[in-house]
């Protein structure tokens, strides 16, 4: 990941990104993600990542997708995509 920073992406994709890493590299990779100028696309099942990274939420549904610009726990909060959710997943 080092390396690639250096050749200036404009998109970077991340599939559990903190997986196997002690609280302070996870702590340093979270404030490097937020810096980060470009695209950053990732998967996680890190609550606090997420949070602290994210500022839009995409999820991959059976029916579709529910796409928003918030942050993960205003997505989970949210009453309409609730509905969503429970439609898709019933």
């Amino acid at each position: 990941i080092s390396r690639m920073m250096f050749q200036n992406p404009i998109l970077v994709i991340l599939d559990q990104p903190t997986n196997h890493l002690d609280l302070e590299s996870i702590q340093s990779f979270n404030e490097g993600c937020q810096t980060f100028p470009g695209i950053v696309l990732i998967t996680s099942h890190d609550h606090t990542f997420i949070q602290t990274v994210a500022n839009r939420i995409i999820e991959l549904t059976p029916r579709g997708i529910i796409d928003r610009l918030t942050t993960f726990d205003e997505y989970m909060e949210d009453k309409r995509v609730q509905e969503i959710r429970m439609e898709y997943y019933a």
